[in-house]
Parts: C-alpha cells; sequence; structure tokens
C-alpha cells in the first residue's frame, strides 16, 4: 500500500520532532557540562588568587612585624646609650668634685705636708734605687725638702740602705695641677707618679666597679666585676 502524501508528511514532522528533541538534549548536555567546567575553572581560579591575597598579606604581615622589631631595638639601644651616658656623666661629676676637693687639700698646710710624706715614702719603697730625683710643684718645694729629710731617715731604717735624694729645681711639675710629687730613678727611665691627680685615677680605676654597683645597682647580665 503507498504512502499517501499526508502520511510521508507526517513521518517526517516526526522525524524533525525526533532530530530537534535530539539537538535539544544534546544541546543542554553541552550547556550543562560547559557550565560545570566554568564553575569549576571559576572555583579554582578564585582558590588561587585567594592563597596570592593571603600570600601577600601574610608577607606584609610579616614585613610590618619586622619593622617593629627593628625600631623596638633601636628605641632599646637609644634608651640604653643615654642611660650609659648619664651614668658617665655622673660619674665625670663625681671625679671632678673629688679633684676640687684634692686641690682644698694642699690648701691645708699640715693635712698637705702629711699626705706629701707618705706619698714621697711610698715612691722610695717602689723604686728601691740608691738615687732618686723628686719633680714637684714650685710652690711646694720647700714642703718636699721637708719630707725628704724626714722620709730618708725612715726608709734607711726599713730597708737598711742608704738614699741620695735630689729635688729637680729646673723642671716643675704644673701649677694647675692639685699637688703630689713624680720620683724617678737616677737616669729618668723609670718614673712613679704619686701626684694628687695620678692617685685619684687609679683609685677611681680600681673602686669603678664598687662605685658603679654603689650608684647604680649590680648589673645582672655581668658575670664578672674588674
Amino acid at each position: 500500500m503507498a504512502l499517501t502524501d499526508a502520511d510521508v508528511q507526517k513521518q517526517i514532522k516526526h522525524m524533525m520532532a525526533f532530530i530537534e528533541q535530539e539537538a535539544n538534549e544534546k544541546v543542554e548536555e553541552i550547556d550543562s557540562k560547559a557550565e560545570e567546567e566554568f564553575n569549576i575553572e571559576k572555583g579554582r581560579l578564585v582558590q588561587t588568587q585567594r592563597v596570592k591575597i593571603m600570600e601577600y598579606y601574610e608577607k606584609k604581615e610579616k614585613q610590618i612585624e619586622q619593622h617593629k622589631k627593628i625600631q623596638m631595638s633601636n628605641l632599646m639601644n637609644q634608651a640604653r646609650l643615654k642611660v650609659l651616658k648619664a651614668r658617665d656623666d655622673m660619674i665625670k661629676d663625681l671625679l671632678n668634685e673629688a679633684r676640687q676637693r684634692l686641690a682644698e687639700i694642699a690648701k691645708d698646710p699640715v693635712q698637705y705636708s702629711a699626705l706629701l710624706e707618705g706619698l714621697i715614702l711610698q715612691a722610695f719603697y717602689q723604686l728601691l734605687e740608691p738615687k732618686v730625683t723628686i719633680r714637684c710643684r714650685q710652690q711646694d718645694v720647700e714642703i718636699i725638702e721637708a719630707a725628704v729629710i724626714k722620709n730618708i731617715a725612715v726608709y734607711k731604717q726599713a730597708v737598711k740602705s742608704n738614699i741620695d735624694v735630689r729635688i729637680d729645681k729646673e723642671r716643675f711639675l704644673s701649677s694647675e695641677i692639685c699637688g703630689g710629687v713624680e720620683v724617678y730613678n737616677d737616669n729618668g727611665k723609670i718614673k712613679v707618679s704619686n701626684t694628687l691627680e695620678s692617685r685619684l685615677d687609679l683609685m677611681a680605676h680600681q673602686m669603678m666597679p664598687e662605685v658603679r654597683v654603689n650608684l647604680f645597682g649590680a648589673n645582672p647580665n655581668r658575670k664578672f666585676t674588674d
């Protein structure tokens, strides 16, 4: 039985509908897959950028923290230097005050004479030379002469040996110093400096650790003392 035109048209429409449905389903499948891939890629990109942003701000935070540590260290060092300078200035003031008091001692003939006798005799014992030369301030010559006479006898009795003492009256110590003497051996190569300033400097050096502890307290970071 031959197909009529109507049957042919009906079959064609049916085939076209089937093809269109398959095409639509394919399009939907492609769209769905494309959207899924898009979402996956978008998520990957978002995560990548999130990680980059987090790394950036972590790096910035570390830089800021490091900068704060450096600033704090600099401030602490500056403060420490200021404290050390203030302490050094205080010690300098104490030494200057001590020098002023030494100058007052030299103005008291009795006290200064006794002090010179001790300084001269100590120099004799340190040198233990048969001939010595004493250098002093010009204004102290008479006191020195009297002290030498007294000390020669003491020295001879102590060491059982003679000593020839000469006072240098050509080259005097500066009148600007507080007082005291310098004593040389015969050839002038060995010197005992017993000026009041040198004795003060020696005592200050020896007692400086104790002075610092008394003024500022013990340093917890210091294991040994000078």
